[in-house]
């Protein structure tokens, strides 16, 4: 009967052990809108407190002075905005569990570090504006914002173009980043991962991404970040 309970006991101690997880989230970040963009994870132990990652973030980069508008149509626009940034990050790191997890309970804490390349697709901002900025025809034109165009005014700006309009016109800034925080995985089972991740996070390019013209730009983005993820392990 010793004997039995013992064997209970190891394997509700060890019950919690893994190998490998796969997680994906929901970026919310101070460089980004209400949902920054999407994070994708793949993790292996390399020992009993160090896991092995490959990771992919996918996110709308904004600048800080972008602010909402609404044209006379009623259709929103940013002013002053001429191009996208969509940053995708390749990132290999090292998570280091710094609290391990009770059998379904509690909560397990990792510091999480990474870096890697960053991909920066720069894609042109297209508004819909009148064809006649005088008002004597109601026809309209798509085209990227240009601050040096006297046609592309404030009262002259009906609305956003259409989603995707432009991306053929898209160029390729390359550079990196690099991130560390803490993740906290509260996943009640073996197989299941669930929890979120803080931290703080750098992208930076080789050139400066020209997002509002008319304003300052940079190619160094800081940021502070959340994710919510989800996934599983085995």
């Amino acid at each position: 009967m010793c004997v039995a309970f013992s064997s209970a006991v190891a394997q509700t101690k060890d019950s919690y052990d893994y190998n490998s997880e796969f997680t994906w989230g929901i970026n919310k970040n101070t460089s980004g809108g209400l949902i920054g963009g999407f994070v994708f994870k793949k993790a292996r132990k390399l020992s009993d407190r160090m896991l092995e990652t490959y990771g992919l973030e996918i996110m709308n980069v904004k600048h800080p002075q972008e602010v909402r508008r609404i044209a006379g149509t009623g259709n929103p626009f940013i002013y002053g905005k001429s191009n996208y940034l969509y940053a995708f990050r390749l990132q290999y790191g090292r998570d280091f569990i710094l609290f391990k997890k009770a059998p379904q309970q509690g909560v397990e804490i990792k510091l999480v570090t990474a870096l890697g390349p960053s991909i920066g697709v720069v894609a042109p901002y297209y508004i819909q504006r009148g064809a006649d900025p005088n008002g004597g025809s109601f026809d309209t034109v798509n085209e990227q914002y240009n601050p040096k165009n006297p046609d592309d005014t404030f009262d002259n700006i009906y609305g956003t173009g259409n989603l995707f309009e432009g991306i053929g016109q898209s160029k390729i800034q390359m550079g990196g980043n690099g991130k560390i925080g803490f993740n906290f995985e509260m996943g009640a089972t073996k197989s299941q991962v669930t929890g979120f991740e803080a931290g703080f996070l750098v992208d930076a390019y080789l050139h400066k991404v020209i997002l509002m013209p008319s304003t300052y730009n940079r190619a160094v983005f800081p940021t502070l970040y959340f994710t919510l993820f989800y996934g599983s392990r085995k």
